[in-house]
């Protein structure tokens, strides 16, 4: 046999092949397969069963991690009961700086962020979110020998903020006259505070109940902060998703999950009356 003859019969094998591939593209079975995938992982999860989660590991008593080194906290337990009622029964937190922990939600590293994040609009255009679930204060904290009383009296002294927070978003907008220092986390703001080299630091009310039990600073001002309740923060366009678990959330407040957990973590604090059951609003205000 020639060579030439060899070639030609070897090219004509190769379309064939082509050929075939393309029609079992086009068939009914492939394109079941597709369908079966969609099935299977409806809420385009990174790992179909398996729901990544972007979080914080010294947010207490929000997000935390405990000394097994397990995450724990509100919205750790709170999100863990939504996921298991949309069926998803693995859920791994993962500890991250605050400042990146948005981008890596939208650009697909994580599934969602769970870590009290307040809903805004330039939040919004990086990533989208589930409806509310919290709403509180923001503190600025300090040593109890500190002159600093009011918003006034931060004009000229030096404030730790975590970059990227709706603190260092008010701070920005409300202290002008205020040099903002911006840390990674509240640990390391919080040891600034103790070594005196920021005069105070403005975290969220609830974190700052545990840093003044623990280091004996208190809170110099409390400011409320109603309009930026809390989401889930999750990629733009998972829609789906996004129905999923504000169908659940709501079935949680609905059920009284909701306030069971916000007793546990936020014992003796005001109880936002929007996220009670139905029957119940009303009740909350005030208490």
């Amino acid at each position: 046999m020639s060579i030439r003859s060899t070639l030609r019969r070897t090219a004509i094998a190769a379309v064939a092949a082509t050929a075939a591939i393309a029609l079992v593209a086009c068939s009914p079975a492939a394109s079941d397969a597709g369908d079966d995938a969609s099935t299977e992982n409806p809420y385009g999860l990174i790992t179909p069963g398996e729901i990544r989660v972007a979080s914080l590991g010294d947010s207490k008593p929000y997000t935390f991690t405990d000394e097994s080194g397990e995450f724990t906290g509100f919205d750790v337990e709170l999100f863990t009961d939504v996921a298991n009622r949309i069926g998803i029964e693995k859920v791994v937190f993962t500890g991250q700086d605050f400042s990146g922990l948005l981008a890596a939600v939208a650009n697909g590293q994580f599934d969602v962020g769970v870590a009290a994040i307040g809903i805004t609009e330039e939040r919004k255009e990086t990533v989208d979110f589930s409806d509310g679930y919290l709403a509180g204060y923001l503190t600025v904290m300090a040593s109890p020998d500190s002159d600093i009383s009011d918003e006034d009296s931060l004009a000229g002294k030096r404030l730790g903020v975590v970059q990227g927070t709706l603190q260092e978003a008010y701070a920005v907008k409300n202290f002008t006259d205020t040099e903002l220092v911006r840390f990674p986390d509240n640990n390391s703001a919080i040891s600034a505070v103790n070594s005196g080299s920021v005069d105070a630091h403005f975290l969220d009310y609830e974190a700052a109940k545990e840093y003044a039990a623990q280091y004996g600073l208190e809170n110099a001002i409390d400011i409320p902060s109603f309009d930026a309740p809390a989401g889930f923060a999750i990629a733009q366009g998972k829609d789906e998703f996004k129905e999923a678990l504000n169908e659940a959330l709501h079935e949680a407040m609905e059920d009284g999950t909701w306030k069971e957990l916000y007793e546990k973590w936020f014992p003796g604090s005001p109880m936002p009356d929007q996220y009670l059951p139905s029957d119940e609003q009303g009740e909350g205000e005030g208490e």
